[in-house]
């Protein structure tokens, strides 16, 4: 059989895309698989999936509405990629009532926030996500989240959710200079200065003052939800101006470490699923647990 020009090159691009298709890596992020490369995704994660979790709201003068999804996901598609895992979407359905003042904040209701997020991790592993790891990156959902992973035990689930915050940097962290550094001061905006230096705009960034004005005389140890506006009413805490890339650098880099060595934890993991299976088994006869 005889080859044509065109023939031999038909072949050559055929082949060329083959073993490219072969040698591509898989997308870390849900959103970029194809429906066939989304069941190889499952396989190569064994069922172990990532939910970044972030917020709407107002980071200082200086910072972009969405800064906490930015940082958050910047950290999970890096660490996913050293620890393969499928990253959802962009995900901002937490809780922020108390910036609910502040322009282009989006707080819904609590029981929304519950609900969807017990759908959505239900949608995940009704897709073979089994192992469910939410990295929050809004300190407003400190609580929220625990309780959310308590509710788990309220019926069965055929997966587990894990739930990590921000990771305990290592030694050789880059000093602070500033004494307050909660919301959009100097940490937080090193970390945008790595993920979008894009969006941060370090000339606006003393326009307002991220002082804490500790307005509340209360006892140790009193709660109120309103201790946030009575401290940063402007929703800035610390300084952005101090911000800078050593510090971003660290911190990003270790922040995607930590996911990935809690990715691998979490898929040597086979503590929690039978732990938890044991516990569904025994709340459906509690009179038969041993004392």
């Amino acid at each position: 059989m005889r080859w044509t020009s065109r023939g031999m090159a038909w072949l050559g691009a055929t082949l060329f895309c083959a073993a490219l298709g072969h040698s591509q890596q898989l997308p870390v992020r849900w959103d970029e698989l194809t429906g066939a490369d989304f069941i190889q995704a499952i396989q190569k994660s064994q069922g172990t999936c990532v939910l970044p979790i972030g917020i709407l709201e107002k980071h200082g003068p200086h910072l972009p509405i969405g800064n906490d999804v930015i940082n958050v996901r910047w950290a999970a598609l890096h660490g996913a990629e050293q620890e393969y895992s499928i990253v959802f979407p962009e995900y901002y359905f937490g809780q922020i009532f108390e910036a609910r003042h502040e322009p282009g904040t989006v707080a819904y209701s609590p029981k929304l926030q519950l609900e969807l997020l017990q759908e959505t991790t239900d949608e995940m592993a009704r897709n073979g996500c089994k192992k469910i790891l939410i990295v929050n990156g809004h300190g407003g959902n400190n609580n929220l989240l625990p309780y959310f992973a308590q509710t788990q035990l309220a019926s069965p689930h055929d997966y587990v959710v894990y739930i990590y915050a921000r990771p305990q940097y290592p030694p050789g962290r880059p000093p602070l200079k500033s004494k307050v550094d909660q919301h959009a001061g100097e940490s937080e905006t090193s970390h945008t200065m790595i993920s979008r230096p894009d969006l941060v705009h370090m000339d606006r960034a003393r326009s307002e003052s991220g002082a804490d004005l500790n307005r509340l005389d209360l006892p140790a140890g009193v709660y109120t939800g309103i201790w946030w506006y009575a401290k940063f009413p402007d929703h800035y805490a610390g300084d952005g101006s101090l911000g800078n890339t050593a510090l971003g650098e660290f911190d990003m880099k270790a922040w995607a470490a930590d996911i990935a060595n809690v990715l691998r934890a979490i898929k040597a993991d086979q503590v929690s699923p039978r732990l938890q299976r044991e516990f569904f088994d025994k709340t459906t006869q509690p009179l038969n647990t041993r004392q």
